[in-house]
Parts: structure tokens; sequence; C-alpha cells
């Protein structure tokens, strides 16, 4: 038995991080503090003057936890970490997982490339962004690529003799890999290419209206009009960059607002003194503005470290110093937070302020629509549950029992809690499929719907490693087992429960997960995702409760249940076909080389890191063949024959 009173006398008076935990030994609050010995001890003072919501916190607080650290700002470091881990009930969480696109220039590589990103890493390389509008991206990477006819390959280094890929004989790629651009010409067309995404258009523009033109005087009129269109092409995408403010270069403006059902953060992005969008983020836990924008920036900028120059605010935040010197440590730069008094960024700040009050009017109805949606799978998922399990809380209690094996009053709350929340929750569905070719490659996939919307966090893959040959049931038996067996081992990665299976196939996919369920002891709703001829979702089918009979919910009667179960089947679908491809891929490229008298897996990747491709190797001649490391004239005759 946990004593707070003897362990509040042993807390020392240094810099750390405290962890509150409830009965079931669950997190509920993270928090760092100057001096542990202070900070803690007044969440067990007289409660009369906390806030409602500490004092709700106060009365789950069953022991607590604590780790020193050398000094507030690695207690701040340590709290962000430990909250995206734990995410506590009672902490202020960022709830919206987003991630924006990112133009970068590969610049660590000898001939740099264009591509999208979503990952901000410290490696050279030039980035952009974010953006918004993905299409945008995508418009403008293609524009880019087109114009300069860039390279378009990953391969860093080529060997001497080389064919060129289709891009260079289509046009577009100048055929870098044989050695015909010079890397200060490209170096000079990166150059441009960086002017244009920092905002400087004109010189770009008048350099394809200069080209329109000769092309125009050669009479090479369907060139010229590919000029033309690539002019409209640039004018479009940076129109799409507005406000411009002289003196400003990379900031972010964050403003907390709050509706009547949640707060939000709103971030402003300002890149290169462009307004290039907004985005808002859904906060849970309080609806204080200053705690909303100090817990938005600490876990906001510790995922997404493309971090600006200046943040600004619109008033002081008690944390102001201690979170810009985090930031600045996580950008290796100093970032600023600031509440500007005049000028430009004073007048950026109000334009924020008048376009956050105009979107507050729309946020409340969009969220009752949202809720509204959630509601009705909702109902429609519990109704499906009560119908499978015959009327089981929510499919999950025995299993509860089973792996936690909690008391009888834990076990009695639990189901109390269940039938509150049941009115309205979302529902974690967890559905699977079977991928393979002709039984070969054999691979199942988990995905996670929780709501409306996926969990690709918990999504999960298998390989088949029991079954051989195209055995459907088989495998998917084996998948559920596995899943199964690493909740009840305790395993973090699978320790959620689902409240319904959704199984691509049938009765005989149905029957066959109820065996394992069975045998294992457990209790959870099953529904099999049935096709018709044309390979479209018909029906859920599932095993009536207390019988051996089978029936079928005809989804053309529930049109929201319908679309929703499409879209699940599709998604994990999608999933298992994916990773199916993969390891098929990896196989017949390394099998390949792997029959070859004199090949083995070192040799086989020299061969791969030298020539790049299966068909590359294919089209060499006996002298290509023994530039690479390790290939001697001997082998080289071997792959030789073995390919004719």
């Amino acid at each position: 038995m946990f004593d707070i009173k003897e362990n509040l006398k042993k807390l020392p008076d240094t810099p750390g991080v405290y962890i509150h935990k409830d009965k079931l030994g669950q997190v509920i609050y993270v928090g760092k503090a100057i001096s542990l010995k202070n900070r803690v001890r007044q969440y067990f003072q007289s409660p009369k003057s906390m806030p409602a919501k500490v004092r709700a916190m106060v009365s789950h607080i069953e022991e607590f936890e604590y780790i020193t650290t050398n000094t507030e700002m690695e207690a701040l470091i340590l709290e962000c970490t430990l909250i995206k881990r734990y995410m506590p009930k009672y902490n202020v969480l960022l709830r919206d997982d987003k991630t924006y696109p990112y133009i970068k220039i590969t610049m660590n590589e000898e001939y740099p490339r264009l591509i999208k990103t979503r990952r901000v890493e410290k490696d050279d390389g030039r980035y952009f962004g974010p953006y918004t509008d993905v299409g945008a991206v995508n418009q403008m990477i293609d524009l880019l690529n087109n114009i300069f006819a860039l390279k378009r390959c990953p391969t860093k280094k080529f060997p001497e003799i080389i064919k060129p890929c289709l891009n260079y004989h289509i046009n577009q790629c100048r055929g870098i890999c044989n050695g015909k651009v010079s890397r200060e010409s490209y170096m000079q067309d990166v150059a441009q290419i960086i002017e244009f995404l920092n905002g400087k258009t004109k010189p770009f523009v008048d350099m394809l209206t200069e080209k329109m033109f000769e092309e125009s005087e050669m009479l090479n009129f369907e060139k010229a009009a590919e000029y033309r269109d690539y002019i409209e092409a640039a004018k479009t995408i940076t129109e799409k960059q507005h406000v411009v403010m002289l003196g400003i270069k990379d900031l972010d403006i964050a403003l907390a607002i709050s509706s009547s059902q949640k707060s939000y953060v709103v971030l402003f992005f300002v890149r290169n003194g462009k307004l290039i969008g907004r985005e808002n983020f859904a906060m849970e836990g309080t609806q204080d503005k200053d705690e909303l924008v100090c817990e938005f920036l600490k876990q906001y900028y510790s995922e997404n470290p493309n971090i600006p120059y200046e943040i600004l605010v619109e008033r002081p935040l008690e944390e102001a110093g201690l979170i810009a010197d985090f930031l600045s440590e996580v950008a290796g730069r100093q970032v600023k937070i600031t509440v500007p008094q005049r000028g430009d960024k004073r007048d950026l700040l109000q334009l924020a302020q008048k376009d956050s009050i105009e979107m507050l009017k729309t946020i409340d109805e969009r969220e009752n629509n949202q809720r509204a949606r959630r509601a009705a799978i909702s109902k429609e998922i519990g109704n499906l549950i009560d119908l499978i399990t015959g009327g089981l809380p929510d499919g999950r209690l025995e299993q509860s029992n089973h792996i936690a094996d909690l008391g009888k009053k834990q076990i009695a709350e639990v189901q109390e809690s269940d039938n509150q929340a049941k009115e309205f929750r979302d529902y974690r569905v967890e559905a699977y499929d079977i991928s393979n070719t002709n039984g070969v490659d054999s691979v199942g996939a988990m995905v996670v719907f929780e709501g409306l919307k996926p969990n690709k966090k918990e999504y999960r893959r298998f390989k088949i490693r029991t079954i051989e040959g195209p055995n459907d049931y088989g495998s998917m038996q084996e998948v559920i087992y596995r899943r199964f067996k690493r909740a009840l081992e305790g395993d973090p990665a699978f320790s959620t429960l689902p409240h319904i299976l959704f199984i691509d196939g049938g009765k005989g996919q149905v029957s066959a997960v109820q065996q394992i369920l069975s045998a294992m002891n457990l209790n959870t709703a099953v529904a099999g995702m049935a096709k018709d001829d044309k390979h479209r979702t018909r029906a859920l089918v599932y095993k009536v409760y207390g019988t051996e009979e089978y029936e079928e919910i005809l989804l053309k009667e529930h049109p929201l249940l319908f679309k929703y179960t499409g879209v699940i089947q599709e998604e994990v679908h999608r999933f298992a076909i994916d990773y199916h491809r993969g390891l098929r891929g990896k196989r017949i490229q390394g099998s390949a080389l792997d029959e070859i008298d004199g090949v083995g897996p070192q040799r086989r990747n020299s061969l791969l890191a030298h020539f790049g491709s299966l068909e590359r190797i294919r089209n060499a001649t006996i002298e290509e063949l023994c530039m690479a490391p390790g290939i001697t004239e001997y082998v080289a005759n071997n792959i030789k024959e073995y390919f004719d």
C-alpha cells in the first residue's frame, strides 16, 4: 500500500518531473517543477483554493512517482516526452495528429533532387514549408522538375557505363547518369529554384517569358505554348501564398480560441514574409488561453522541428522564456516568443485575430455535424456489438477480467463506466485481411478505426509463419492468435483491446476466428465483411449468439454502416497488399541473384549497390560486371549465363 504522507517527506528540493497515478496504476497527470518538494506537496493541502479540475484529479491520485533532473530545462524536455508517451487524462493535450508537406532539396547529394516530404531531418537538406495545400505542393514540384529536367532517381553515384532510364528518353532528365551535365550548370538551376521557393518569383517568370518568345520567334509554337502554360502555373502557385509583409522572415502566430464545445489553438504560418496558411488544433484539458498556448508550443514544436525564427502570441506567457530556450535548443538557433506592440507584426497579429473570430462562427456548426456523424456510427456499431454478443456490455469486459485480473469492485466500476458511455463512444474496430500470391509471401494486416477515424499508430503487420500454401482460414487464425496472445502476455503494442473485429471474408473466416477466440476464452464480437460478385462490400456476416447459426446484415439497408464498412475494408486491403508486394519484391530481387553459382549475400549486395537494380545487372556486359567490388571474371560469366 502506497503511503502518500510518508512519500511526501522523501521528496527532494530539486528540479524534476512528477507522475500521478490512479488506483489502476494508470498515469493521470505529468508535471514539472523547479522544486519537487514544494510542488507535489501543494496537491495534498487544503482543496478549497484549488480549481475544480485539480480537485477532481487529486481525488483519483493513489500514488505518485518522480524523476529528478539537473535543470528546469531538462525537466521541461522530460515532461514533454512523458506526456506524449502516456497521454494523461488531466494534462492539457494536443489531440490533432497532423503533419504538413514540405518541399525538400537534397543538398547533401552531388546532384540535388526536388521532393515532397513530411519529415524534417537534420541532413543538410533545404526545406521549404510547411504547406497546407498538398495539391499546390505536387503542382510546384512537377512544374520545377519539368522546367529544369532535374534528376529524379535516388541513386547518388553511378557506374561509368550505364544505360539511361526512361526519364532521359522522354526529356524529363538531362542524362546526369551519363555525365552529360556539369555540376556547375546544374547547381545554377538549383539556385534559381531556391530563389523561386523563397518567394522571388519575378526572375523565374521573366526567364520563362524569355524562353517562350525565343521559341515563338523560331516558329516552335507548341514549345512556346508549353512555356506559356508554365508561366500560368507559376503565377497560380504563387497567388496561393498571399499577404506579403516586408521585413518579416519565417514566423508563426499561435492564438487560442474556445467554442461552446471545444478549445483550439489556431496556428498561422508565415514564410519569407508571406502568410501561406492556417490550421486549427483541438486541445483538451483546459479553457485557459495562456495554458493552452504554452502546452501547444511545447507539444507541437517538439514533434515538428522546422521551427520558425519567431512565434507571435497575443499576451505575455508565464513560461515564455523557458519555452523559447527549449525551442532554441531543438532548432539549434535562437527562437523568440513575442507579443508585437506596433508595426507590420502587430498588423499581422490583428489580421490573424480577426480571421480567428470569423472561423469561430462556423466551428460550432462543423463540430455539431461531426459529432452527429460520430454519434450515428457509434449507435450502429453499438447495436451490432449487442446483436453479436447477446447484449454484453461491449464484448471486452470478460477480456479485461481475464487479462488484468481485476477485483470485483473494479469490474463493477468498469461496467458502470461502460454503461454510462454507451450512449456515445468511439468504438475501437480492428479489421483484418490476408494477402498472398498462390500462398507465397503470405501476410496478415490489422488496421484500427476509433470512431470515424483510422488510428494508424495502432496498425500492425504479420508475416505468416506456420501456414503453407493458400490457406486463408489458417492464416487468419494464426494472426488472431498472435494478436491476442501478445495482449495476454502484456505486450504494450497490443494491450488496447477491440470492441469488435471486422474480418475480410464471410462465414468461413468468421468461424475460423471464433474458434481461436473460444479456445482463448475471449468474448469479442466478430463480423465478416462479405463481398458481391463485383468485389464490393455487400453484407456483414455474424454468428447468432448462443447458436451455431450464421446470419447476414444487408448493408444496402444501412447506408451509413455500408459506407463505414466499405472504407474499413478498402483500408485493410490496401495495408495488407502493400506489405505483401514489398515482401514479394524483395524476394524476387534477392532470389534471382541467390540462385547464381558464386553469388552469396555479400556479392549480391555489392552488385545491387553498384548497378542500382536487377535490370541493370541483367543488361550489363562481363566487363561491366567485373567492375563491381568482389566480382571475379568467373562469377561474371556465371551471372551472364544465368540471365542469357
